[in-house]
């Protein structure tokens, strides 16, 4: 008898993590961000981006499984680092 594999639905999720200001140490912050370990997540690449007046946000992307992590979780978890981070946003999320 043939069993099939069950289909796991994905999604690709990039988050725009937005600092207080420009003296954020942006580095700690995605350290800290990558810190974030949960079943069913696959951090990616990561790059600033100018905001203006000399502010970056971290945009950073993962892969989660849609049945174990959702975009709450991760803004709950990302906000955490109250003392880096001022606010997480969606940026995109595509399912694969």
């Amino acid at each position: 008898m043939f069993l099939e594999n069950p289909v796991i639905a994905k999604s690709n999720i990039i988050l725009d993590v937005k600092p207080w200001d420009d003296e954020t140490d942006m580095a700690e912050m995605e350290r800290l961000v990558r810190t974030i370990e949960s079943d069913g997540l696959l951090w990616g690449p990561a790059k600033l981006v100018a905001v203006g007046y000399g502010i970056k946000k971290l945009q950073i992307s993962c892969v989660v499984e849609d049945d174990k992590v959702g975009t709450d979780f991760l803004e709950e978890k990302i906000v955490e680092f109250e003392d880096l981070v001022q606010s997480v946003d969606v940026a995109a999320f595509n399912k694969l």
